[in-house]
């Protein structure tokens, strides 16, 4: 009862100090997030390594000596170009991110409609390269386009900061380590079928937890190591004016437009210039003007009135 009742306390012990996080609870990871790397082609296991080098290194002084941080950072970009062949511009992109030591995530490359009946390609690819060489990637990309100054729609690179999530994963991997370590000693060592069944669940269900924070850990650094690129490709013809026999509609509506913005401003203007600048210079004139006349009335009434009495008294 005694041996019962010490290797239980000892499970507790163990399973307590494995599941508690170093520093503070980590955030949740997508369920997806174990599949995020798996299309396409892998590559090198050197590659992942390196990039996960990459991260970039900060000196954080403590009590007065610097302390290496490795910061793991997750970039990734987004970009929206116009080409003249889309397909072809795909093939390009496969090409470099695969050349690079990268691989194609996805790609996609359908036909659409416009409103003058002519079918146009488009497509959209998504493509992996090294950490390191994303900016690289980036300027071969726009280096499809005739004119990037117009033909660059939309480039945007994020990234994101994942050194705390990360640092914990490896701290509660290392406590679960050490307490699948002991559980296997306790269990050489159990000598009753009963002690030996309880170690042993206990220990699958920590080797569980094992496997799944390497598998959240793997994905952080294959996602620090490994930049994704998405890349939107539009044909020519998508972004082309509308022209009718040499005449361009959106040129005459835009001037119209234009014309009817500049005649309102015309009006605001009047009426701003009434109100602030000429109401306060006609408001005292106007005062000015009212009591003259009024005074002339007053003294036209007062002599309308006299002038019949005066004629009255002269002829008595």
């Amino acid at each position: 009862m005694f041996k019962k009742s010490l290797v239980v306390m000892m499970l507790l012990t163990l399973l307590l100090t494995a599941c508690a996080p170093a520093r503070s609870q980590i955030q949740s990871v997508p369920e997806s997030m174990p599949t995020a790397m798996s299309a396409g082609a892998p590559p090198a296991a050197d590659v992942y390594s390196e990039g996960a080098r990459t991260i970039e290194k900060e000196q954080v002084v403590s009590s007065g000596l610097p302390n290496p941080v490795e910061r793991l950072v997750i970039r990734n970009a987004n970009l929206s170009i116009v080409v003249r062949d889309p397909g072809e511009a795909m093939d390009e992109i496969i090409s470099m991110a695969e050349g690079m030591g990268g691989f194609v995530v996805t790609s996609n490359l359908y036909q659409r409609r416009l409103a003058n009946g002519n079918l146009v390609l488009e497509g959209n690819v998504t493509v992996r390269v090294p950490a390191l060489k994303l900016n690289e990637a980036m300027e071969k990309i726009k280096g499809l386009v005739d004119d990037p100054r117009t033909d660059v729609l939309s480039e945007n690179i994020s990234g994101q900061d994942v050194t705390a999530e990360y640092t914990d994963l490896k701290s509660r991997l290392r406590n679960l380590e050490d307490a699948a370590e002991q559980l296997r000693k306790i269990m050489e060592t159990a000598t009753k079928t009963e002690d030996v069944l309880n170690v042993l669940n206990e220990l699958r269900n920590v080797t569980e937890q094992i496997e799944v924070l390497k598998g959240q850990i793997k994905y952080y650094e294959e996602s620090a190591a490994m930049s994704a690129i998405s890349v939107n490709l539009q044909a020519q013809e998508t972004v082309a004016p509308i022209t009718v026999g040499g005449w361009k509609p959106e040129g005459v509506a835009r001037d119209a437009i234009q014309a009817l913005i500049d005649a309102y401003q015309t009006i605001a203007s009047g009426v701003i210039w009434a109100v602030l600048f000429c109401l306060p210079i006609a408001l005292p004139i106007g005062l000015v003007i009212f009591f003259i006349v009024r005074g002339f009335l007053r003294w036209r009434k007062r002599r309308k009135a006299t002038i019949p009495a005066a004629t009255a008294e002269k002829s008595e």
